[in-house]
């Protein structure tokens, strides 16, 4: 991404001086495809690993993995969603002027805090919680095979 934007900013003229437009689909598409890396294993291993149980120890393993899979995954993804609510609105009420306004060090706390707290509501809780959902359905979807065996 960053050669990407040092490209543009030689190639493309009047770029520094803000007269002409950069190519954003380019970035985006250098996000996307990362992106996309990125998510191969954690897919994998949501889908693996109950094939995986179920084939090598049979229908109550695989059960147990789900009932084991779902209780942590549903506890912690809304532990990171209503965690990461939490210190937002914990930065927006020292923005309103409460524990020394903006500015103070108590503002800047809330600001690290904040700076976690947006990617674990946004990113890791619905993340864990999709990956409870897919774990479950690959075990539902595997287990009308495991019992005919």
């Amino acid at each position: 991404m960053v050669d990407e934007v040092r490209r543009q900013f030689k190639e493309i003229v009047g770029l520094r001086e803000g007269k002409s437009k950069p190519n954003y689909s380019k970035c985006i598409d250098i996000s996307t495809a990362n992106a996309l890396k990125g998510m191969i294993f954690p897919g994998l291993l949501a889908i693996a690993t109950p094939v995986i149980v179920g084939m090598l120890f049979g229908p109550y393993a695989l059960g147990m993995l789900l009932v084991g899979a779902t209780s942590s995954s549903a506890i912690l993804g809304f532990f990171f969603n209503n965690t990461g609510a939490s210190l937002d609105n914990a930065k927006k009420l020292v923005e309103s002027g409460l524990f020394g306004g903006k500015n103070s060090d108590t503002h800047k706390a809330t600001v690290v805090g904040d700076t976690v707290g947006d990617s674990m509501k946004d990113v890791a809780g619905p993340s864990v919680l999709i990956f409870m959902k897919i774990i479950g359905m690959t075990a539902l979807l595997l287990l009308p095979l495991l019992l005919q065996i």
